[in-house]
């Protein structure tokens, strides 16, 4: 096995396919390889197709030698077992589902075939997407690839696992709660929630504005070579956004205004998060920026407003495509908390959430934008140290000496999709004691995607990935 071939960056790749010095069926099958090897321990992969994409890599090499390569023409991309894709089974995680076949795809996916991308397997995720640790009774346990005791996130922890196995060289997720982020920062990968709208859906998730689909890779570049391939109007979705393209090359950063609030006036954060902040910081000071530390007064109800939400929104949905009988003894305990909250939850608790949005809102402007700053910085999760079979339902853990449970309690990443038109990316700035990788998100002005991109690459210099770096989940 060609170990570098696994973990070469998807323009890199690019370039030597155009060069002829690598084959796409080259690198299929050094990333077939490798996840036959891992894949009983780390568990990233629900479902493969290695066979099809071989015959499709096969196609890839001939286009690059006729000139008819299109974008991302023979890329291996892992999509989450979540989107519709037709011909295959989606299973999201779940016994209810199992056996179910897709009989059309949903754009994501579509954008990335039409590109040139293979999808050589579907990645694992908790049921229904519903857990911030990826496990599932139809599935099993997804373990991190930095330390097989700590989960890789969730929910889109198996793509996030298989780009730091090195199985796949982009990956596609969701985020409604964190769901791109929380697995990115546990993983040392790269992984960005759009606002709202930026990446087509079709019913009933386009209507859903705390959600957004998205890509993880385990670079900067690499990232915005995704985006710009999945982002971009739909004839289906009324709530898509114009068409708007990254610059792969973007100003230094010298000269721009950073907030950095460690714990978003909200959460408990270990000292080694706080650590890595604090160096990013100084790389950003270091790269010319003014970095200037500020409290937020966020409510501290901000974290029931996101599980109120998921159970109002994300609850009535599972209703509407499962039935109002739903077996509950054959969900998860966190899928089942989710379905049987949405009887609870009444339409003037939905409107309650939105004020407090509005607040929290006017707290953010107030403070940062309003205020001359170009972005705000804070960690991405409040510990490393989550076991690979946590259930949010239950287990409580100690950050920092005070009890933090689920969501609300270790994920700084929801009070931005509360706040859904802020675009936010997650990038590795540390690794912790147990030797899993601690992220930053980077918050940029509503809609300026670009300026979270340009602070991420002239970051990356500084702070290269730890796969840029060298380093790689030592597995042998």
């Amino acid at each position: 096995m060609n170990l570098d071939l696994c973990y070469l960056s998807a323009r890199e790749c690019l370039n030597r396919f155009r060069r002829g010095s690598l084959s796409p069926v080259e690198l299929l099958d050094a990333l077939i390889e490798r996840a036959e090897a891992l894949e009983p321990r780390i568990n990233a992969f629900a479902f493969t197709y290695f066979e099809e994409a071989r015959e499709q890599a096969k196609r890839a090499e001939r286009a690059w030698r006729n000139g008819t390569a299109r974008p991302l023409e023979g890329i291996p991309v892992a999509v989450k077992d979540e989107p519709m894709i037709e011909g295959r089974p989606t299973s999201n995680g779940s016994l209810l589902l199992e056996g179910y076949v897709a009989d059309y795809t949903d754009p994501l996916p579509q954008r990335l075939q039409e590109a040139g991308a293979i999808i050589h397997a579907r990645t694992t995720t908790p049921e229904f997407s519903m857990s911030l640790a990826t496990w599932s009774t139809l599935w099993g346990v997804t373990r991190n690839p930095w330390n097989p005791d700590c989960t890789p996130g969730g929910s889109s922890g198996g793509a996030a696992a298989a780009l730091a196995a090195g199985t796949t060289t982009l990956a596609s997720g969701s985020d409604i709660a964190g769901s791109i982020r929380i697995p990115a920062s546990l993983t040392g990968t790269v992984g960005f929630k759009a606002p709202w709208g930026r990446i087509p859906e079709v019913y009933p998730w386009n209507r859903e504005p705390f959600a957004q689909s998205g890509g993880l890779a385990r670079s900067v570049g690499d990232m915005i070579l995704m985006q710009n391939v999945i982002a971009g109007p739909h004839p289906y979705d009324l709530c898509s956004l114009p068409a708007y393209t990254i610059p792969e090359r973007q100003a230094p950063i010298a000269g721009l205004r950073i907030a950095l609030c460690p714990d978003l006036g909200v959460f408990a954060v270990d000292p080694e998060v706080h650590q890595a902040l604090e160096g990013a910081a100084e790389a950003l000071r270091d790269l010319g920026a003014e970095v200037e530390v500020i409290d937020l007064d966020w409510p501290s109800e901000a974290g029931q407003v996101i599980m109120q939400h998921l159970m109002f929104q994300a609850g009535s949905v599972f209703h509407e495509q499962l039935g109002e009988n739903i077996p509950l003894d054959k969900l998860t305990p966190y899928a089942r908390e989710i379905v049987e909250g949405r009887d609870g939850v009444s339409f003037e608790d939905e409107k309650a959430g939105w004020r407090l949005a509005d607040t929290m809102l006017r707290e953010l402007q107030d403070k940062v934008f309003q205020a001359g700053f170009d972005a705000l910085i804070c960690p991405t999760m409040a510990t490393t140290r989550i076991p690979a079979d946590y259930d949010q339902t239950r287990d409580v853990l100690t950050v920092d000496g005070r009890p933090a449970k689920g969501i609300g309690g270790l994920c700084l990443t929801y009070p931005f999709n509360i706040l859904n038109r802020f675009p936010v990316l997650s990038v590795p700035v540390g690794i912790g004691a147990n030797g899993v990788p601690i992220g930053m998100q980077i918050v940029a002005p509503s809609y300026d995607d670009a300026t979270a991109f340009r602070i991420a690459g002239d970051l990356e210099n500084l702070l290269p990935t730890p796969y840029a770096a060298g380093r790689r989940p030592n597995l042998t």
